[in-house]
């Protein structure tokens, strides 16, 4: 068995460490691409052949037809990454080789930065952080705890599903939009399933999971915006193409809700957007997945995965190529 590790020297070495690499080497050979930055077709074709799993992650090109065909023997890619589109190909279909990501990976990362968003925006930190830095000492009038309040969740895919696990360890009511939920799933994700200007209308605050998708772009816009709580906490750790900056950013001005932003269209935004000056915006530049010792989550999802593989397990993060309009 023949393992190659396609991504750039300093790509990989910021995801895999030596463990990681130790134990893919229990398993076959291990190929490294020892080149620094993205790697060209032709570099890719000389690292893979042969090859009977790839290792593709961020900065890896497409694996064309002329790169598959050095590894005529290839079974199955391990993107160390989130969305397979920068690197998948027909000829990958075609050919019957399995494909899986490490979204699962990221996805816990992200959740885990939306709960911090959540339980810090309700406890009101933001603002009273800033007027105690300034000389005050709030009274806490706006504080709420994460207990009997209503958590909308918009999208349940790998990152929102986790946020509504990890929201289970809370005494609140959380409430799902996602039109490929069932209700008997949500309930059984622990959920209640709701149309998306329901959940607007009731939530206290709302965490936005949804890929970029021309069905999904400026999903929040005026009319939604208008249908949300006064004293909501607007959460976003997905796309900035999601959100109407411009109808967000009038909105804001009215004071009526607190929003954390972790994602922007474009990014970064301009010097001069609105979102940078207006005291009811947390804006932060894109870390809700995996950042520095996080990365190392996905090495450990790929290797996990490369294992499961061997020992002919299912795979979690297989993706299928007629799932691929669903996703990011």
């Amino acid at each position: 068995m023949k393992i190659a590790l396609l991504q750039g020297k300093e790509q990989r070495e910021k995801v895999f460490k030596p463990h990681h690499l130790d134990r893919l080497r229990k398993l076959g050979d291990v190929v490294l691409n020892e080149t620094a930055g993205d790697p060209s077709e032709a570099l890719l074709a000389e690292v893979i052949r042969d090859a009977d799993i790839a290792i593709t992650s961020w900065g890896c090109g497409q694996l064309t037809a002329r790169v598959l065909d050095a590894a005529p023997n290839l079974q199955l890619v391990l993107h160390a990454a989130g969305t397979v589109k920068p690197i998948v190909t027909p000829e990958i279909w075609a050919r019957g080789i399995r494909v899986s990501n490490a979204t699962a990976a990221l996805g816990k990362g992200v959740a885990e930065t939306a709960l911090g968003f959540t339980i810090v925006s309700l406890k009101d930190m933001w603002r009273l952080s800033r007027d105690t830095r300034e000389g005050g000492w709030g009274d806490g009038a706006n504080v709420r705890e994460v207990y009997d309040v209503t958590i909308g969740v918009v999208g349940a895919g790998r990152a929102g599903s986790h946020y509504i696990k990890l929201l289970r360890q809370f005494d609140v009511d959380i409430v799902l939009y996602d039109p490929f939920v069932s209700e008997a799933q949500a309930r059984e994700m622990g959920a209640r399933k709701a149309e998306l200007d329901e959940l607007l209308a009731q939530s206290d605050a709302i965490s936005i999971h949804l890929p970029s998708l021309p069905e999904t772009q400026h999903m929040f816009n005026r009319d939604r915006f208008a249908r949300m709580k006064d004293d909501c906490v607007l959460i976003n750790t997905a796309r900035g193409s999601v959100i109407d900056e411009d109808a967000l950013a009038e909105e804001l001005r009215k004071g009526r809700f607190f929003a954390c932003l972790d994602v922007t269209e474009p990014e970064p935004p301009r010097a001069d957007h609105p979102f940078r000056g207006l005291p009811n915006v947390v804006l932060t530049p894109h870390i809700a997945g995996a950042v520095n010792n996080g990365l190392q989550r996905i090495a450990q999802a790929v290797v996990l995965e490369a294992e499961a593989f061997m020992d002919g397990e299912p795979l979690g993060g297989e993706v299928r190529a007629d799932q691929l309009h669903l996703l990011a």
